[in-house]
């Protein structure tokens, strides 16, 4: 997922971690985090988050007395954005010269390997983005006129987070490819016919691999895609050359009908079923999460799709346990029909109030 950190034995211990997430799902981000932490070993930790900030803190009050949370980090975590191990937080930042105060405060003797520097996605958060450039500039000639390097290969990347303009936090990444963040911003392209094509584009460079890209995804293969119209997913797959069947009662956009690769079905995405096996089952319906659950299930198990990639639509309350147990209950169903297909769930940049998840039979 790209947000779980190394431990390092020569880096400052960490009893904390910063963790980025979408405005409004600090609460569901929490739960995701604790009740991960509480089943391996780590009953004491607990979050501490304010609605809307698009951020939490994750702390356990008892380092010495269990695992380190740096080797806890779920991998599949959905709710977590990116999640970066604190070394310090620092209050009370002295405006006029922030950068000696954080350069100071860095650990002895440390080299990097490249900086990011973040802030929250909401409203308020963006505002700090006139602040950002310019420091990073300023702590860059800092660091270098005091010795410390950037460049340094196998080094963890020095990250700092402003919740404002007058506190930072002081951790690291791997590197410095991860998106500041887990923010990935997409241009949109011109030729697609509506936004949503930005969501499966995400989905496929957060939820595979380039090895998994290359091999699963190949011209030529055949695709579903309910719910199709106007043609925003389908026109991800028709722009690598796969053969589209567009179910929806909708139009949809007259360039994708050209382009000789999409058959469009006016049917209902829910009981429409191919005729033969496909490679991609896609879905973007907005539907209650059960009922888009079931039949992405049904799909699966009955081997009428290889791999698929669908959304859930979030309910107001309770999101995590929710999808928490249909994720559960997909991964129980094609554990005893179809053990070799993976399932893997991100809160996107570019979903909502919707989850993305991709099964990928990798048999």
């Amino acid at each position: 997922m790209g947000s779980k950190p190394d431990k390092a034995a020569d880096l400052p211990s960490c009893d904390s971690w910063l963790v980025h997430c979408r405005a409004g799902y600090e609460g569901n981000c929490a739960a995701e985090l604790t009740e991960y932490l509480h089943l391996r070993g780590v009953p004491a930790a607990y979050a501490m988050a304010a609605r809307g900030e698009a951020w939490l803190r994750l702390v356990n009050p008892m380092p010495e007395n269990g695992p380190d949370l740096a080797t806890l980090v779920p991998d599949d975590a959905i709710f977590p954005r990116q999640i970066i191990p604190l070394w310090r937080w620092l209050e009370a930042l002295p405006t006029a010269d922030r950068v000696t105060a954080i350069i100071e405060a860095l650990p002895a003797g440390r080299d990097f390997n490249g900086l990011q520097i973040s802030y929250p996605d909401s409203n308020e958060g963006k505002s700090l983005g006139r602040l950002i450039k310019p420091l990073s500039v300023a702590l860059r000639q800092g660091m270098r006129s005091r010795g410390i390097t950037l460049e340094r290969n196998g080094a963890p990347c020095l990250h700092l987070f402003f919740p404002d303009g007058r506190r930072v936090s002081i951790g690291h990444t791997r590197d410095d490819r991860e998106p500041v963040g887990g923010v990935m911003r997409l241009r949109m392209p011109g030729a697609a016919p509506s936004r949503s094509t930005l969501k499966l584009d995400e989905a496929f460079r957060r939820l595979m691999g380039e090895e998994e890209r290359g091999s699963l995804l190949s011209p030529g293969q055949r695709a579903v895609d309910l719910g199709a119209a106007p043609g925003g997913w389908t026109w991800q797959m028709v722009r690598r050359h796969i053969h589209v069947t567009a179910v929806d009662n909708g139009p949809m956009a007259p360039e994708l009908m050209e382009s000789g690769l999409v058959t469009h079905v006016r049917a209902d995405g829910f009981t429409w079923r191919p005729e033969r096996a496909v490679d991609w089952l896609l879905c973007d319906i907005v539907d209650k999460p059960a009922r888009v659950g079931q039949r992405m299930s049904r799909w699966l198990v009955e081997g009428w799709t290889r791999h698929a990639v669908f959304n859930l639509k979030l309910p107001m309350k309770q999101a995590w346990p929710t999808v928490r147990d249909l994720l559960r209950q997909l991964r129980e169903e094609l554990a005893e029909s179809r053990p070799t297909v993976v399932v893997r769930a991100r809160h996107l940049y570019h979903d909502r109030e919707e989850i993305t998840v991709i099964a990928l039979d990798k048999g």
